[in-house]
């Protein structure tokens, strides 16, 4: 059996070998992955006859259902709500996503909290909420203060982008109906301003050149 030395180098290998270590395309890979997710569950919960809803949606202002407001953002009523919320969702979650991974899951987490909390503080008694429309309102918030916070130009254009492409829902916030959860998208805009602001990148105070002649100070 002849034996051959493998070729150096990465001459041969295929671009699309790459495509994950470059930051849309983790940001793609991970966005989905979630909707998929979303709608994998969409089809569980139809198989058990809606036990998921029941278990793990937002009962407002039942104690027990607290651990819930981490898991009502990925079940969906039926495929025209995961449906619904599923183009938001892939673009802003994409946009939020190209800036890192992981601060992309600490914003998602501060978003999915404070949603959570609105909706189990003020949601109508009797019900159970679920749905990631409150994520879909956290990340329009946060995209459009991040710029700002950031001081990153090309960050304000984006949000500038936002703005004209997606701040047509900031006129449905409020919206209200009988399965309409308003509290989880008001408390999911404002989780996602709040992480805009908690999670800003920090400059570093620019350090002031010596005055000519000043003795350097010791160490």
């Amino acid at each position: 059996m002849a034996s051959q030395q493998p070729p150096s180098g990465r001459a041969g290998a295929d671009p699309a070998d790459g495509a994950l270590d470059t930051p849309l395309g983790r940001a793609a890979a991970l966005m989905v992955a979630w909707l998929a997710l979303l709608w994998l569950l969409v089809g569980i919960d139809a198989i058990l006859d809606h036990r998921l809803l029941s278990g793990f949606g937002i009962r407002p202002r039942t104690l027990g259902s607290l651990p819930d407001i981490l898991t009502a953002p990925f079940l969906h009523t039926g495929v025209e709500h995961v449906a619904a919320n599923s183009t938001g969702l892939l673009g802003l979650g994409l946009l939020a996503a190209l800036t890192g991974i992981r601060r992309f899951l600490a914003v998602t987490l501060v978003i999915v909290v404070i949603s959570g909390l609105g909706a189990w503080l003020l949601g109508p008694t009797g019900t159970v909420g679920v749905g990631a429309s409150g994520v879909v309102f956290g990340f329009l918030g946060y995209l459009l203060l991040r710029g700002f916070v950031d001081r990153r130009p090309v960050d304000v254009i984006l949000a500038v982008g936002v703005a004209l492409g997606w701040g047509y829902l900031l006129f449905s916030i409020a919206a209200g109906g009988p399965q309409v959860s308003w509290q989880a998208h008001l408390f999911g805009f404002l989780g996602g301003l709040l992480a805009a602001w908690l999670l800003r990148r920090r400059r570093r105070p620019a350090r002031r050149p010596a005055t000519p002649g000043t003795p350097p100070l010791p160490a």
